[in-house]
């Protein structure tokens, strides 16, 4: 069951205070759905929203940036850079969770504005986008990090631009690791289902279901035009 918060995106650029309305009234959504848990997937609502709101509903959460921090933290690295949103890096969450873990590990936490508009609007192979994602790598790469992690969802999607500047091998998709962290803990704590595939799969938004569906589709193919839900 996917939520796409179509009406307010894109988050990066919000407020605190319009971030925790926003994040409150999907939990509130979810929990009138009776799911079990749910996941974070945004980078920029873990970092602002997670831990004033994590003990307000009746299921657990998967926050993105600390679960997939305590696997950064342990990784054979002495530097780590951060490619997120603005609001993700203002409130330096990548950093102060790796270093509950490992205080040693530098972390270089970068903002990138215009990625998530380069890949929302399927812009990522024209020259000026790739110049500004070009200086924003170079940027970076002063720093001689080990790795770089594309700390937003739409990032990894930039991964064929960003190869050609530098090796693909540099880059983490902290994805890849989350979707194994929630695997484990809901088998540890007994909730993981015994089926192969979700019994069904429903996708609502906020806004233009039409135009979700579209653009969608660069992440999952999405079968049916997704419900319209005011909140």
């Amino acid at each position: 069951m996917y939520f796409g918060d179509t009406k307010n995106m894109p988050y990066g650029e919000k407020t605190e205070q319009q971030l925790i309305e926003f994040a409150d009234k999907i939990f509130r959504f979810f929990e009138q759905q009776k799911v079990k848990a749910v996941v974070m997937a945004c980078n920029t609502t873990s970092a602002v929203t997670y831990e004033k709101l994590k003990d307000n509903y009746d299921y657990k959460i998967y926050p993105i940036i600390q679960s997939v921090s305590s696997i950064l933290a342990k990784l054979p690295a002495t530097k780590l850079g951060v490619f997120a949103t603005p609001a993700t890096i203002k409130s330096g969450v990548y950093a102060r969770e790796i270093h509950k873990i490992n205080p040693q590990m530098q972390v270089i936490e970068m903002s990138c504005p215009e990625w998530v508009k380069i890949v929302e609007n399927k812009r990522e192979n024209l020259p000026q986008s790739i110049e500004i994602i070009h200086n924003d790598l170079m940027k970076m790469l002063e720093n001689k990090p080990d790795k770089i992690v594309l700390g937003c969802t739409h990032y990894p999607f930039l991964l064929s631009v960003l190869s050609k500047i530098a090796p693909e091998k540099l880059f983490i998709d902290p994805a890849i690791d989350f979707a194994e962290y929630i695997k484990n803990d809901l088998d540890k704590n007994d909730l993981l289902s015994d089926e192969k595939n979700g019994a069904f799969e429903k996708f609502y938004v906020s806004a233009s279901p039409e135009n979700f569906k579209q653009a969608g589709s660069i992440f999952y193919e999405i079968k049916n035009i997704p419900q319209l839900v005011t909140l």
